[in-house]
C-alpha cells in the first residue's frame, strides 16, 4: 500500500471488503452505519477513491460500490496486519480475545511490512486469527472459507467451530463463559422456525440461541 493512504481510506477499504465478501455491492448507507459517518460525507469519500489513478473503487450512483483489484489488494494488506496483530496480542502478551480488537485497530495502520513479517514468523505463519477468521496470505490473497454459518444447521446436525465473525466484546465474553469458541464441537437438538432459534448442545449443556448469535458463529460441519 502506498505511504500516502491515511488510515481514513484503509478504513474505508477494509470496510468496503467485508461488506462485499457476499458477492454485493456495498451501499453507502451501510457504509456510513459501519463507519459512524453521514452518507453524504461517505459519498464524497467513494467518489475521490473511485477517482484515484488507479481507481481503488467502482462507485456507480445507487448501485453500490466494489472495490477493484488494487483497491481490494490494499484492504487485504490491513486486514492481514489486523488480524496478524490480534494473534500476536493474544499469544505473546496474554490479551483476552474479546480485548484485542481496539488495539488492532490503532496498530493495523502504522506497522512496517517488516515488522508483519516477524511477527508472522514468530507466530508460525498463523492461519487464523484468535476469533478463528482466516488471515490472508503474504502475498495477500484470502484463503477459501468454506465454514457454515450455525444458523443454517438444523436438528441432529453437528459441527466444529470454525469462527465468531464479531467483534464485540461482550458478545464475545458471553461465548467464551459458554464455550462457544473456536474448535469446540456442538450439536443442534431443535430448531424453532417461528423464530429461527436453536437448541444447541456444547459438551453435557444445553443453550437456546437466537439469530443474532447463530449468524455469526461459523463451523466446519461433521
Amino acid at each position: 500500500m502506498k505511504k500516502s493512504s491515511t488510515q481514513s481510506v484503509q478504513d474505508y477499504l477494509k470496510r468496503i471488503y467485508e461488506l462485499t465478501e457476499n458477492g454485493s455491492p456495498a451501499s453507502t448507507n451501510d457504509l456510513a452505519r459501519e463507519l459512524n459517518i453521514k452518507p453524504a460525507s461517505v459519498t464524497g469519500m467513494i467518489q475521490k477513491l473511485a477517482a484515484e489513478k488507479p481507481a481503488l473503487l467502482e462507485y456507480q450512483k445507487h448501485q453500490g460500490v466494489t472495490l477493484t483489484p488494487t483497491g481490494k489488494r490494499a484492504a487485504l494488506e490491513v486486514i492481514r496486519h489486523h488480524r496478524l496483530l490480534e494473534t500476536w496480542l493474544v499469544q505473546t502478551l496474554g490479551y483476552a480475545w474479546d480485548e484485542v480488537h481496539e488495539e488492532a485497530e490503532r496498530l493495523e495502520h502504522v506497522i512496517s511490512e517488516d515488522f508483519e513479517r516477524r511477527i508472522a514468523a514468530a507466530l508460525g505463519h498463523p492461519l487464523r486469527d484468535p476469533h478463528g477468521e482466516l488471515i490472508p496470505t503474504a502475498d495477500l490473497k484470502m484463503p477459501a472459507d468454506k465454514s457454515t454459518s450455525l444458523s443454517a444447521l438444523r436438528k441432529k446436525q453437528a459441527g466444529r467451530i470454525l469462527c465468531v465473525k464479531s467483534a464485540d466484546a461482550d458478545l464475545l465474553r458471553h461465548l467464551n463463559e459458554i464455550g462457544l469458541t473456536p474448535n469446540t464441537m456442538i450439536e443442534v437438538i431443535d430448531y424453532s422456525p417461528f423464530d429461527h432459534n436453536l437448541t444447541i448442545k456444547v459438551e453435557k449443556k444445553t443453550y437456546v440461541l437466537g439469530l443474532s448469535i447463530t449468524s455469526k458463529i461459523f463451523l466446519e460441519i461433521a
